[in-house]
């Protein structure tokens, strides 16, 4: 893939002016194949250089402030509030109620989420793989917010409905929590598995929790190669970022 005017992705919900927003995609960095082009993951095994170089490009062109906080994501359910005297050993979600403090995840298929509240004084981005999300990371994101029904979300780009296949223990461990969930599978192919649908266990887990305004979750990172890192899809690859602050 050859390296193009670097794109990004902002967000389609009524937030607040003063809330900003952005994904970025794998176009318009300096990165070699297979991490081509605007891998923002250091984690990969890309060129460390290629990856700063990367992110200050990415920086640049959104007007970001130099206060990303960029986390160790394990698939949990931690919640940091940002700014931190230290940070923790590991966290998939981030909130902030300060100004020009950016919030920061990285995914390829798993499933990147917004939150602001109506008056754009608090702002979170959370990390929500099958794991993540069966677990809680919806809730525990939300539970800083002073009043979930007075917040709005945002489904950023992740693996879609059809391209999500998944063993039946993935299935269970979701209706494990919540009946509805059952809704989000149909049986795949092969015997045996389920296609899971990720935007709707979303939905479900924050309608579930007192969320009114749900936006976004028309991607898919599996199938869209040209503009996104797929890890199902390819392996060994990189990543994009999903970032949110507010303007100061």
């Amino acid at each position: 893939m050859s390296s193009n005017a670097l794109s990004y992705i902002c967000p389609t919900w009524p937030a607040p002016i003063s809330v900003r927003a952005y994904v970025s995609t794998r176009i318009g960095g300096v990165s070699s194949a297979p991490f081509d082009s605007l891998n923002l993951g250091l984690h990969v095994q890309d060129d460390p250089a290629a990856v700063q170089q990367n992110r200050q490009v990415f920086a640049s062109h959104i007007g970001m402030p130099d206060s990303t906080i960029w986390l160790t994501q394990v698939h949990g359910t931690d919640v940091v509030s940002l700014p931190c005297e230290s940070l923790p050993n590991s966290a998939d979600a981030a909130v902030s109620n300060f100004a020009n403090q950016v919030c920061a995840v990285l995914t390829a298929d798993c499933l990147p989420v917004f939150f602001c509240n109506q008056a754009g004084t608090q702002v979170a981005v959370a990390h929500a793989g099958w794991r993540g999300l069966c677990d809680g990371v919806l809730e525990s994101t939300l539970a800083k917010f002073d009043e979930p029904s007075h917040v709005m979300v945002w489904l950023g780009p992740a693996i879609g409905p059809d391209a999500f296949e998944v063993g039946g223990e993935v299935r269970e461990a979701f209706m494990s929590v919540a009946m509805d969930a059952e809704a989000a599978f149909r049986p795949a192919q092969q015997q045996g598995k389920w296609l899971g649908d990720l935007y709707l266990l979303a939905k479900q887990r924050l309608f579930t929790a007192g969320v009114t305004q749900v936006y976004g979750g028309d991607y898919c990172t599996h199938t869209d190669e040209a503009r996104f890192y797929s890890y199902r899809r390819d392996g060994k690859t990189g990543r994009m970022a999903s970032v949110i602050w507010i303007d100061g």
